[in-house]
């Protein structure tokens, strides 16, 4: 993903999309027979980003297709059927993904935020824990980023507060990630969900693909960087989205963002297969 995400935002700046070419203000200008028209930025490209969900959502598919496969092959676990575990700890979850975000924050800061868990600590569920620790992963990387860059390393960090959210009643497993970094300008709250958009210097994604050659490992590794690769929010939508669930984010521009995931349990979701 790491890779094509790359390639693709590289083509678009270079000219090399057919129908579009680059202005002088880094924006992407669409050609028509006659004349060229508005300049748009390329996270605007709705086609793009149309087909950009339907092949990504695919994608996970065949690779749910195939692990799932390949986990029954390699024999029963206690509690897995393949790759989805019957009693997904969403704590244990959430706890592995704190401890590798801070551990990428600390590496690029020198400093992280404090990460709070409440909620339902006890809450068991079935769900693939991968896809969950992605998600999660992603959410928190983008908080402890926002935290340190507003607050700076030198002042007290306010912590990262993560909620897990669950009832008898209720249709959906809900994990809240909220932080005091600041917010979103109203401006960019479309663009998040673009696979192309990033507020991250630009010349982070090239240094990641030179340290991963190929772009293999780079999208689920600790040693990848902690923001930069522009596409991590609309594949954690996308993962969510697979198995039924949604992602959300809510913004307040100057003091902070909360991000909720609600998540299906499965066993009576379908697959929402594309239409190309």
């Amino acid at each position: 993903m790491a890779r094509g995400a790359y390639e693709l935002r590289s083509a678009v700046r270079n000219g090399k999309i057919p129908g579009f070419i680059p202005s002088i203000t880094g924006n992407i200008i669409k050609e028509t027979s006659s004349e060229t028209t508005t300049a748009t930025n390329f996270e605007q490209m709705d086609e793009l980003h149309k087909f950009l969900d339907r092949f990504y959502m695919s994608r996970i598919g065949i690779r749910v297709l195939a692990g799932q496969y390949l986990s029954l092959r390699h024999g029963p676990m206690e509690n897995y059927v393949g790759m989805i575990c019957q009693t997904t700890s969403a704590l244990d979850v959430v706890q592995h993904a704190s401890d590798d975000a801070s551990l990428m924050c600390a590496r690029k800061y020198g400093d992280a935020p404090e990460i709070i868990i409440s909620g339902r600590l006890d809450l068991t569920f079935p769900y693939v824990p991968t896809h969950l620790h992605y998600i999660v992963l992603e959410l928190l990387k983008n908080a402890m980023r926002a935290t340190v860059e507003k607050h700076g390393v030198d002042s007290q960090l306010p912590p990262v507060q993560v909620v897990i959210a669950d009832g008898k009643e209720n249709e959906d497993v809900v994990i809240k990630v909220a932080d005091e970094g600041g917010g979103i300008p109203r401006s960019h709250m479309k663009k998040i969900w673009s696979y192309l958009f990033t507020t991250a210097d630009p010349s982070i994604q090239a240094g990641a693909m030179a340290t991963f050659p190929g772009g293999n490992g780079v999208d689920h590794s600790v040693d990848s960087p902690l923001a930069g690769l522009g596409y991590g929010l609309p594949i954690s939508r996308s993962y969510a989205r697979y198995f039924g669930g949604d992602m959300k984010i809510m913004s307040m521009e100057g003091y902070g963002t909360d991000a909720f995931v609600y998540l299906k349990r499965l066993g009576n979701s379908r697959e929402p297969l594309p239409v190309f």
